[in-house]
């Protein structure tokens, strides 16, 4: 499985113009509804609201990787995002957000949804490509570089 395999080109908002992380969760739902047709968004944005009580998913250095397994969706999708003010979310280091990940994966698929959270992870981490993404333009220049 690829990250592209998972993301739908038009699954990607290069411009969320929340600040907080409710809202920017509910803005990346927004699109998820959008794309995947999944039905619902209060019952997903309350799945992702409980993970992030767990404790954040802002992993630091400008980068947040919310995630949840939902009865909604029936394989693992992905919405990425990119905001250019930055996000309070809560990360670890206590810095803003600009680069979201968001997965989703069905309540019994956890052998998919650890490995593309592990695969994000890694590809994450290159800080030089992190700058690359949050330059994008449109979600299709973010899937290319995917």
């Amino acid at each position: 499985m690829t990250i592209r395999e998972i993301l739908d080109p038009k699954a990607v908002k290069v411009d969320i113009s929340a600040t907080d992380k409710k809202d920017a969760l509910a803005e990346l739902v927004d699109v998820l509804s959008e794309v995947y047709v999944t039905e619902d968004k209060k019952a997903i944005l309350k799945t992702l609201l409980d993970r992030e009580n767990l404790g954040s998913t802002g992993i630091g250095q400008g980068i947040a990787i919310p995630h949840g397994k939902s009865e909604r969706v029936k394989n693992l999708i992905a919405v990425f995002g990119i905001s250019k003010k930055g996000v309070n979310f809560d990360a670890l280091d206590g810095e803003l957000v600009y680069v979201f990940f968001l997965l989703l994966a069905p309540r019994e698929a956890a052998g998919p949804h650890l490995k593309a959270l592990a695969r994000i992870s890694r590809l994450l981490r290159d800080a030089y490509f992190c700058k690359q993404l949050r330059a994008a333009k449109t979600g299709q220049q973010v899937h290319e570089m995917l």
